[in-house]
């Protein structure tokens, strides 16, 4: 009974993740007594957000030896893809000022799906579903570093800060984006060199921590989604426009890199890593720099994903037992 209970949570995880979320903000937005704690929470969640998405990054980067990451040709159809089609988004909404309201929040929420770096509890995913984990973990760092450059300077662009020149605005958001992604690559680096031995327990004792801390971020940045839905003035019509915009960019983005993969022999790499996001990383991105109502691209995206990643890991499973 036990077994069938672990292996109940272990391909069910991501949906009971997400559910957790809805219902922790339902149960505490409605609970008398935590009405004077809203704020605390607020700030509290703005610093953990961030710290997971750190920490999650730091156990990923430290379980490869970046000498022995090799970029392959196919990773380059993959940055292109995603920075590409976040330029074409960002200079259309530079470009264009007077757009619909509407239109603007949908194009904003594509630019999200599109540009959002790969999850780091994909390469857990790929290594589960057969797939080259050091190949996505090598793709996770291009993508990572590829985004802290590119965001800064088209988001400045786009959605410059209010009083603030071009460049104070690309430095300001710069400042926050940069180390976040890329601080965790150097410490792990620092922490590989120089303290070996925390470096082998987290190798060897936190093989699936990176996974674990992702389903507490997911839970808190569904939790965070709900909440933008439930302050939200948007009409329930342009809700489900954010919903079908993020669906059709989490097929595309799983079709295609499955087709780039499939040309290169790796095909489940190939769509984990572009299919595969770090929503947790773009409802802060939206929060912070954007607005609430793009994280809902965010959380939706994360319902997809997710989906797609308990199918695969249930057929998957189902294969391995029959």
């Amino acid at each position: 009974m036990m077994v069938g209970f672990q292996k109940f949570l272990r391909d069910w995880s991501l949906p009971i993740a997400m559910l957790g979320g809805v219902v922790m903000y339902l149960l505490y937005s409605n609970i008398p007594l935590f009405d004077g704690t809203h704020d605390f929470v607020l700030s509290l969640i703005s610093f953990l957000q961030p710290g997971l998405i750190f920490s999650m990054l730091f156990v990923t980067f430290c379980k490869v030896n970046i000498k022995e990451l090799k970029p392959s040709k196919w990773h380059l159809w993959l940055l292109a893809f995603q920075i590409f089609s976040f330029i074409a988004i960002s200079l259309s909404i530079a470009f264009i000022p007077h757009m619909p309201v509407t239109v603007r929040v949908l194009l904003e929420a594509a630019m999200m799906c599109l540009l959002c770096p790969t999850a780091t509890a994909a390469a857990v995913i790929t290594a589960r579903l057969g797939g080259n984990s050091a190949s996505l973990i090598s793709y996770t760092m291009q993508i990572n570093i590829a985004v802290a450059v590119v965001a800064p300077l088209f988001l400045a662009l786009s959605h410059p800060v209010e009083g603030m020149s071009l460049t104070a605005s690309f430095l300001l958001i710069m400042g926050k984006v940069f180390p976040l992604l890329l601080c965790p690559l150097v410490c792990a680096e620092l922490v590989r060199r120089f303290l070996p031995r925390l470096h082998a327990l987290l190798v060897t004792k936190g093989r699936n921590l990176p996974f674990y801390l992702w389903l507490v971020a997911l839970s808190l940045a569904i939790a965070m989604t709900s909440r933008a839905i439930a302050h939200s003035n948007l009409s329930i019509w342009v809700m489900a426009g954010i919903a079908a915009v993020s669906l059709v960019c989490c097929m595309v983005q799983f079709a295609f890199g499955r087709y780039i993969g499939r040309r290169n022999g790796e095909v489940i790499t190939g769509g984990q890593s572009l299919g595969q996001k770090n929503t947790v990383f773009a409802i802060w991105f939206a929060c912070t720099f954007l607005t609430p109502v793009t994280a809902i691209a965010g959380g939706f995206y994360s319902l997809w994903h997710n989906l797609v990643n308990t199918w695969q890991l249930y057929k998957h499973n189902h294969r391995k037992q029959s």
